[in-house]
């Protein structure tokens, strides 16, 4: 889709701190962090929601979550992580995004305490 933010991003027409790519798959550090690592995994497909997804997606959709894996190990959150799905444009998305909120210190409301970080 032309206009879609996270198309894009994807075709590097607006700039991002991309931690992951590859064919299929993109992922870039957040601009508005709600926790002390928050990255967004996306598909290079663009899907409005995950309605949307077909069978044939099902083994990019499984890719998604072992990025977030890898992001996490990546990056020694070893204490653990959070992972989210925001499906559709009401969830403030202008399409589908698997959006990995790793945090390994703080809070999700965008507090934290900048002792732990970790990058």
């Amino acid at each position: 889709m032309d206009d879609c933010l996270f198309c894009k991003i994807s075709r590097k027409e607006i700039p991002a701190k991309l931690v992951y790519e590859n064919e299929e798959i993109f992922a870039f550090e957040d601009i508005q962090p709600q926790a002390p690592v928050h990255i967004l995994i996306c598909p290079r497909k663009h899907l409005v929601s995950l309605t949307e997804a077909a069978a044939e997606d099902a083994a990019m959709l499984g890719r998604l979550q072992l990025t977030a894996a890898k992001l996490a190990v990546d990056r020694k959150l070893t204490d653990g992580y959070r992972t989210v799905i925001n499906n559709g444009v009401a969830q403030g998305n202008p399409c589908f995004t698997f959006i990995c909120i790793c945090s390994a210190a703080g809070r999700f409301d965008g507090r934290q305490d900048s002792k732990k970080i970790r990058k």
